[in-house]
C-alpha cells in the first residue's frame, strides 16, 4: 500500500554535501527509517525519524553530520549529509517502519522500502 521512491543520489568529493529525498505515495503516519548498504557490507541503520518528526536518531557513525527530517505535507523525508567521507559510500534506502515492538535500529521492522539511491563519495 506504500511506495517509496529515493533520488538525490551521485557522485561527490570528500568533505561535499548532498541531500536524498524519499518521496512516499499512499497514506502513511508511520515513522520512517534510511538505511544504507555497501559491497560486501551488511545493511546499516543510519537515521530514524518517528511520524510526527518529534523524535529522530542517528547511527554513531553519522552524528553530527547527517540530519533527516520529514514534511507530512508531501509524504516526503530528507535525509541532508554534510562532511561526506569515502566510508559514507553505499546504497541508501528509505523504508516504513511497521513492527513496533522491537527497535527502530533493526531493519526486519520495516515493512516497505524504496529502490535505493547510490551516494559515491570519492576524489
Amino acid at each position: 500500500q506504500v511506495q517509496l521512491v529515493e533520488s538525490g543520489g551521485g557522485l561527490v568529493q570528500p568533505g561535499g554535501s548532498l541531500r536524498l529525498s524519499c518521496a512516499a505515495s499512499g497514506r502513511t503516519s508511520s515513522s520512517l527509517g534510511w538505511f544504507r548498504q555497501a559491497p560486501g557490507k551488511e545493511r546499516e541503520f543510519v537515521a530514524y525519524i518517528s511520524w510526527s518528526g518529534g523524535t529522530t536518531d542517528y547511527a554513531d557513525s553519522v552524528k553530527g553530520r547527517f540530519t533527516i527530517s520529514r514534511d507530512n505535507a508531501k509524504n516526503t523525508v530528507y535525509l541532508q549529509m554534510d562532511s561526506l567521507k569515502p566510508d559514507d559510500s553505499a546504497v541508501y534506502f528509505c523504508a516504513v517502519r511497521t513492527i513496533y515492538f522491537g527497535t527502530y535500529h533493526e531493519s526486519s521492522n520495516y515493512g516497505y522500502w524504496g529502490q535505493g539511491t547510490q551516494v559515491t563519495v570519492s576524489s
